[in-house]
C-alpha cells in the first residue's frame, strides 16, 4: 500500500534486530538491546572495549513498555562495514572488538527475498515468529525493499574518489587493494560517466579533475601514481574531494564522493563533526558519500559516522573478492538513489504487546515527531537495497489482534516529494516456532545472524550459546543455498575455537 503525505495514522516499520549497536540515544522510538530474558548466560567472553564507553552505554538501554512508549522511530541504514570488519577479525583468529559490532549491519549484509515494489518507492514486508519454550515472547521482522535497476539504464555518474595514501596505507592489502579495485571499476563504467581522483596524506592533491570515461587511460595513469607517504589528513582529503565534486556537479547525473581509507586520521580535524561541518555546504547539493574501509587497524567510528551523517553508507573490504563485489557488481548498479531521507516508524498495539526492544539502529534513532519532519535527516537508499529490522517482543498472554503497524517515509531524490508505504501484522500471523519447519528460512537466518552478533558483542543472543548457534547455522546452510550462510557457520566455529 502506498500512501501520499496527506494520509493519516502513525507509521510502523518493525526492525527485527537481535542485538544492539553503539550510538546516540533516542526517545520512545530509540533502539535497544535484546531483553534480558532472551540473553545467554554462557561462559564469559571478552568484554566491550573500554575505549568506547559511550557506545557501550548506548548498548545497554532498557526495553520499552508499550503503556508509555508505543512508537519506535529511526532513520534507515544500509551500512555493512561492521560485518566485514568482524569477518576479517574472526578469520585472523581474533575476537572482534565488541564496540564495533552493530547487528543491524550484519543482518543488512545478507541477501533477503523480499518482493520488489513496482515503482521507485518501497515494498514493506512484516512477519515474525514465537520463540520456542511456550513463553509469551516473539521476534518481529520488518523488511523494506527498493526496486533494482539495470546498469545499462541508469543515469550517468560523477564519481569523486578520495584515496588515503598516508603511511598506514602501505600495509599489504590496503592501497594495493584500493588501486586494483579502482582499475577494475574504471573498466566497468560507461562513456557518459565522469571520474575525478583526489589523494591525501599530509595534504590533499588532485590527481585527476573530473574526466570523462572516454579518457579512461588518463584516469588509470592517475591511479598508478597513488603511492604511500606521510600522515593522514582525512579532513583535507574530504574537503578537497567535495570541492572537486561541487565544481563538476551535474544535475542530470548521480553525484557521489567515495572515500577509501583506513580511517586512522591523525592530522587536521580528526572528528566527524568537524570534518562534515567543513563540507556541509557541498553535501547539501545532493552529493552523497560512500566510505570504503580497509586495513586490519581500522577507524570504524569515524568512517561510519561520516557515512551516516554524509547521506551515504559505509562498507568494509579485506579481500580482492570483496572489493570486486563492491566496485563492480554493486556500485555500478546501486550508485543511484531510490529514496532520500528515508525513515521508519513502528507503532505497537499495547493491548497485545507488553514491551518491545529494537536491536540496533541506536545511532539512527529519531523522535516520534521527526518521522514526518522532512527537514530531519534520514537514510539514503539505492536501487535493489533491502533494509531489515528485528524487534524482540514480550506479548500479553492470550491477547489477540493487530501486533504492529509499520510505515516507511521517504523523499523522491529529485523532486523531494514525500511518500509513505506501510503494512500491519496480526498476532495470528506469527509463526508458531521460530526454528520449526515452515517458518521462513530467511527469517531464521536473520535472527541467527543478529543473535551471533549479539553474542560476540555482549553475550546477548536470544538465549543461544555458541554450540546452539552452530547447530542452527549448519541446518540453515543446507536450506538457504547461500554461500554467506555457509560462511557464517565457519565464523561461528572460529568463535568457538577462541573460547
Amino acid at each position: 500500500m502506498r500512501i501520499r503525505p496527506s494520509a493519516v495514522g502513525a507509521g510502523l516499520v518493525a526492525v527485527l534486530v537481535l542485538a544492539g549497536c553503539g550510538g546516540s540515544g533516542g526517545s520512545a522510538g530509540s533502539a535497544e538491546n535484546a531483553p534480558k530474558s532472551l540473553t545467554s548466560d554462557a561462559q564469559a567472553r571478552p568484554q566491550a572495549s573500554a575505549s568506547a564507553p559511550e557506545q557501550q552505554d548506548a548498548q545497554q538501554q532498557d526495553e520499552q513498555d508499550t503503556t508509555t512508549a508505543q512508537i519506535s522511530t529511526f532513520a534507515l541504514d544500509v551500512d555493512t562495514a561492521s560485518y566485514g570488519y568482524a569477518r576479517r577479525a574472526l578469520g585472523e583468529g581474533r575476537w572482534p572488538e565488541p564496540g564495533r559490532i552493530r547487528p543491524e549491519e550484519w543482518v543488512n549484509a545478507f541477501r533477503q527475498d523480499y518482493e520488489q515494489p513496482p515503482d521507485d518507492g518501497f515494498a514493506v514486508h512484516v512477519d515474525g515468529a514465537l520463540l520456542p519454550g511456550g513463553r509469551d515472547e516473539a521476534v518481529l521482522r520488518v523488511g523494506l525493499q527498493t526496486r533494482a535497476s539495470d546498469a545499462a539504464a541508469r543515469r550517468p555518474v560523477n564519481l569523486t574518489f578520495v584515496v588515503d595514501v598516508s603511511g598506514s596505507m602501505a600495509e599489504a592489502g590496503r592501497l594495493d587493494l584500493v588501486k586494483s579495485a579502482l582499475d577494475t571499476l574504471l573498466d566497468q563504467l560507461a562513456p557518459g560517466d565522469q571520474v575525478s581522483i583526489v589523494s591525501f596524506s599530509d595534504q590533499a592533491e588532485v590527481l585527476a579533475s573530473m574526466t570523462p570515461l572516454t579518457a579512461r587511460g588518463e584516469l588509470k595513469a592517475a591511479v598508478d601514481r597513488l603511492v604511500t607517504e606521510g600522515g593522514t589528513n582525512l579532513e583535507s582529503g574530504l574537503v578537497t574531494g567535495y570541492q572537486e565534486a561541487s565544481k563538476a556537479f551535474r544535475p542530470a547525473a548521480t553525484n557521489r564522493v567515495i572515500l577509501l581509507s583506513d580511517g586512522l586520521a591523525n592530522q587536521g580535524d580528526t572528528q566527524w563533526q568537524g570534518i562534515l561541518g567543513r563540507v556541509k555546504e557541498y553535501a547539501a547539493r545532493q552529493v552523497a558519500l560512500l566510505t570504503v574501509g580497509v586495513g586490519r587497524e581500522y577507524g570504524d567510528a569515524l568512517m561510519e559516522q561520516l557515512a551516516d551523517n554524509g547521506d551515504g553508507m559505509a562498507v568494509y573490504v579485506s579481500s580482492q573478492e570483496e572489493a570486486d563485489k563492491i566496485f563492480t557488481t554493486q556500485l555500478t548498479t546501486t550508485i543511484e538513489l531510490r529514496a532520500r531521507d528515508a525513515k521508519a516508524q513502528v507503532v505497537f498495539n499495547p493491548s497485545v504487546v507488553r514491551s518491545y526492544r529494537l536491536i540496533g539502529y541506536e545511532n539512527r534513532a529519531l523522535t516520534t515527531e521527526e518521522f514526518r519532519d522532512d527537514s530531519r535527516d534520514g537514510g539514503e537508499i539505492g536501487p535493489g537495497h533491502a533494509v531489515t529490522a528485528l524487534y524482540s517482543l514480550k506479548l500479553k498472554p492470550g491477547a489477540r489482534g493487530q501486533l504492529a503497524q509499520a510505515t516507511v517515509r521517504w523523499q523522491d531524490p529529485d523532486t523531494r516529494e514525500a511518500s509513505e508505504a506501510g503494512k500491519a501484522l496480526q498476532s495470528g500471523d506469527l509463526a508458531e516456532n521460530l526454528w520449526a519447519t515452515g517458518t521462513p528460512v530467511r527469517l531464521q537466518v536473520d535472527v541467527l545472524v543478529a543473535a551471533f552478533a549479539g553474542y560476540l558483542r555482549d553475550r546477548q543472543g536470544f538465549g543461544l550459546d555458541l554450540p546452539e548457534l552452530s547447530e542452527h547455522a549448519a541446518r540453515l546452510a543446507s536450506l538457504a543455498e547461500d554461500p554467506m550462510v555457509s560462511e557464517l557457520t565457519t565464523l561461528i566455529g572460529k568463535a568457538r575455537s577462541l573460547g
